[in-house]
């Protein structure tokens, strides 16, 4: 099993949930890997900040921040982990989001119809409902 796990931490980060998850779907028990997984973690083999940092640095460019501490929730991360890597993420919020809405759109839309479609679509990016609002209200003010 411990080769197993390390297997899939080489591959990549993962969360302690996710790991559990995995390992247990491969037929190991619940105990056995509580216990493998607490040694990871001593070892700093295993981390969930490490790996909200790391999520959020390969799918910034995409996502809101709404929507990649969604995502973090369901991979098992803490609150706490996911505010705390997300911190470092607010200061490019809005460029980010600026940058999705241009290679989506380019131009301000012209109806109410287009405006809700472009709300729309960048809440689906996880964009909170502020940062949208100064996106397509001042580009369609201009």
């Amino acid at each position: 099993m411990c080769e197993q796990a390390v297997g899939y931490l080489a591959r990549r980060e993962h969360s302690r949930f996710e790991l559990a998850n995995k390992l247990e779907r491969a037929g190991h028990t619940a105990e056995a890997i509580a216990r493998l997984l607490d040694e990871f973690e001593t070892k700093n083999w295993l981390s969930d900040r490490r790996f909200a940092e790391s999520y959020i640095t390969d799918h910034r460019a995409r996502s809101g921040a709404v929507k990649l501490a969604y995502e973090l929730r369901q991979r098992g991360v803490a609150d706490s982990i996911i505010q705390d890597a997300l911190t470092n993420q607010k200061e490019s919020e809005l460029e980010r989001a600026r940058e999705i809405w241009r290679k989506k759109f380019g131009n301000p839309p012209a109806t109410t119809q287009e405006k809700a479609k472009q709300m729309r679509f960048m809440q689906s990016r996880g964009f909170a409902n502020e940062i949208i609002r100064i996106i397509v209200l001042n580009v369609s003010s201009q």
